[in-house]
């Protein structure tokens, strides 16, 4: 068998095309167009050189054909006939070609003399002042695409027909919006032009725009006539362009399978190709792979071809590009509006008010009245009955949601760290200001501002507080910027504020500016309904956060919980329950499991919730019988004859009064 022979084309230090050698086939080069190597230069003859193969044998010998300014092999001017060793460059007119037998050899540098940096050959002049010929072959990067992008940039477009369908590719990849239907609209584009072709669109695996790193490529979209079926770029080609990241354009390549795969038959029909490099931000992430046939009804590829599906090849680049840009911001979104929806569903269950008794509903109503309107609201309540989250809820259900909610405890703080708080600082303001800070009433604006334990701000506070309430602007402590901000108030506290005022402790005209809409959450001892129902909203709370499988309570549980006062309200029984989930080594809470205080409800404290009760606390008798059925019913698990027992009834009046008050399990099972 024969060794292959190739004519490898540079210009300016790289290789532009690669030429077959077929024993019994003559090659000429020469400015005629006739010839197999076409050279643009007035220094090159028409008929310049030719190489032809020697009989019966595989060698081959370049011959001048009596040019004007010869032919030289290596540098040196041949007067005769030379027969052609591996390796060595035939040199006309500028323009050089290697001699070589294995492909990949070509491709690792090559020969011939060094360009200066930025310089093709034929950019060059010879001594005698003539200009050095240049061949239109590129594969760096499209001379096409660039002049067609300075034109845009100058305000006008090329009219050359090849610059049209190249901007009607582009415009079509504009308009793609993932790897797939960019490969398809880019394969479509080029057979518009180049007619009946065959192709594909090769990316790395995960079609990332970062090299390759073990050359594996998938086929991502291909073309081919309607009888054929795509051939796979052969894995030298495929790694000669990946590793040179240039485009070849590969003639004469018949029966090679270095340049052309076999077909289904195990036959190889193609003539001529073209594979370049589709680049992404490091390096190459795959190729467009171009070929024509034996039988495909079309020319041969040539060096015009060949930049245009350069030019394709890196509009294809830029697509892909844009195509992932595009994909990771579309994902970073997604996952930005996943976490903003847990985010939401955290403050939900961190904010929502649960209960169903008489008295929880009536602060439900009232907060879905007063939420949508701009008044100022008192919300009063025992310590840790939640008047923090009545504050949240009428935030959330107000035109504010959007702005920020801040909450400021008054009694946490002193007179003059309470200011700085509210109004913020200047530098050197007192000692410890290093710098300026911004107040709660600044970093509120446009949202709403939830002050706990206003009974315990200090009086020389109160009136600059009020003046902010009432509109005015204010000043950082220590400053001389008049500021102004619009912000909602919610005020909240566990005292007597008309007890204050009347004793002289606070304003009597700062009391009247916050209890325009007033608010009164009751103790969780005043909502037995809601008791157990809370319990088993924290318990289910608290096991899926610690990961512990606990069913539920006890009926000796329920039992106590039901019958301890909570003297610390809801807050309380939040820690009870969890504290429970922590110890507890059982399926289901039991009574031992729950540590519960020994501190008394002040009598105080009762006579003065006793004095604010809402109207809808004021229940008759028959209200206040169903609330006790329905309480012990749970406490007994559902068990009728039990329940009657500790009710002091019959079974049968137990069943009478269920039905009188049309009582389900749900009730109790709730």
């Amino acid at each position: 068998m024969k060794a292959a022979a190739y004519l490898v084309i540079r210009q300016g230090g790289r290789w532009t095309d690669v030429i077959r050698l077929i024993q019994g086939r003559r090659i000429t080069i020469g400015r005629a167009s006739t010839c197999q190597i076409v050279i643009h230069s007035e220094r090159c003859s028409r008929q310049h050189a030719e190489i032809f193969p020697v009989q019966n044998g595989d060698a081959f010998v370049v011959r001048d054909l009596n040019s004007r300014n010869g032919t030289l092999v290596d540098q040196r001017r041949i007067e005769e006939d030379h027969l052609l060793c591996e390796g060595e460059t035939v040199e006309i007119a500028g323009c050089q070609m290697t001699f070589v037998r294995k492909i990949a050899q070509a491709f690792a540098g090559g020969s011939g003399p060094a360009l200066e940096p930025g310089r093709s050959t034929g950019d060059q002049e010879t001594d005698s002042g003539h200009e050095k010929p240049t061949i239109t072959r590129r594969q760096q990067q499209s001379e096409i695409l660039q002049s067609q992008k300075t034109s845009v940039l100058r305000g006008s477009l090329n009219d050359s027909t090849l610059g049209r369908e190249l901007f009607r590719i582009l415009f079509g990849l504009a308009r793609c919006d993932s790897v797939e239907s960019v490969a398809a609209a880019s394969l479509q584009g080029i057979a518009e032009h180049l007619g009946q072709i065959s192709g594909a669109v090769l990316l790395s695996r995960n079609h990332a725009t970062e090299p390759i790193v073990d050359r594996q490529l998938e086929v991502i979209a291909t073309h081919q006539q309607i009888d054929r079926s795509y051939h796979r770029v052969p894995e030298m080609l495929a790694e000669t362009v990946l590793q040179s990241n240039e485009a070849v354009l590969a003639r004469n390549i018949r029966d090679d399978a270095i340049f052309a795969a076999p077909d289904s038959r195990g036959q190889l029909s193609t003539t001529s190709t073209v594979c370049a490099p589709i680049r992404g931000s490091a390096g190459p992430v795959g190729l467009l792979h171009i070929y024509s046939s034996i039988g495909s009804g079309q020319r041969e590829l040539a060096a015009e071809d060949l930049e245009f599906i350069v030019a394709v090849a890196e509009s294809v680049s830029l697509a892909l590009r844009t195509v992932q840009r595009q994909q990771i911001l579309n994902d970073k979104l997604d996952e930005t509006r996943r976490r903003v929806d847990q985010l939401r569903q955290q403050l939900h269950d961190q904010t929502k008010i649960v209960g169903n008794s008489a008295a929880i509903e009536g602060v439900k109503q009232s907060i879905q009245r007063v939420a949508p309107t701009q008044a100022t609201v008192l919300v009063r309540g025992e310590s840790g009955t939640g008047k923090e989250l009545v504050a949240a809820a009428i935030h959330h259900l107000s035109e504010r949601r959007e702005a920020p909610f801040i909450c400021l405890n008054c009694a946490a703080l002193s007179p003059m760290l309470l200011e700085s708080e509210l109004f913020g600082h200047e530098k050197g303001a007192f000692t410890g200001a290093t710098g300026r800070k911004i107040g709660k009433f600044e970093a509120a604006d446009g949202g709403t501002l939830m002050l706990d334990e206003i009974g315990e701000m200090a009086l020389e506070i109160q009136a600059k507080f009020l003046r902010v309430l009432e509109g005015h602007e204010f000043e950082r402590v220590g400053g001389h910027q008049s500021l102004k901000t619009d912000v909602r108030v919610v005020a909240a506290t566990n005292r007597d504020l008309q007890q204050a005022v009347r004793e002289s402790r606070f304003r009597a005209d700062l009391y009247f500016r916050l209890n325009v809409v007033e608010i009164y959450v009751p103790p969780l001892r005043q909502r037995d309904l809601d008791i157990l129902h809370l319990a088993e909203f924290f318990l289910q709370r608290f096991s899926s956060r610690m990961a512990r499988k606990i069913s539920g309570f006890s009926a000796t549980a329920k039992q106590r919980l039901l019958t301890y006062p909570w003297p610390g309200n809801v807050r309380e029984l939040k820690n009870v329950i969890e504290r429970a989930v922590v110890l507890s080594h059982a399926e289901r809470i039991d009574a031992e499991d729950l540590v519960l205080s020994n501190i008394p409800v002040e009598q105080s404290q009762t006579e003065s919730n006793a004095r604010v009760l809402n109207e809808s606390e004021l229940i008759s008798l028959e209200r206040l019988e169903q609330r006790h059925i329905v309480n012990v019913l749970r406490a007994t698990e559902g068990n009728k004859s039990r329940a009657a027992n500790i009710l002091g009834i019959e079974r049968s009046t137990l069943d009478r009064k269920i039905k009188k008050y049309a009582l389900s399990s749900k009730d109790w099972e709730s």
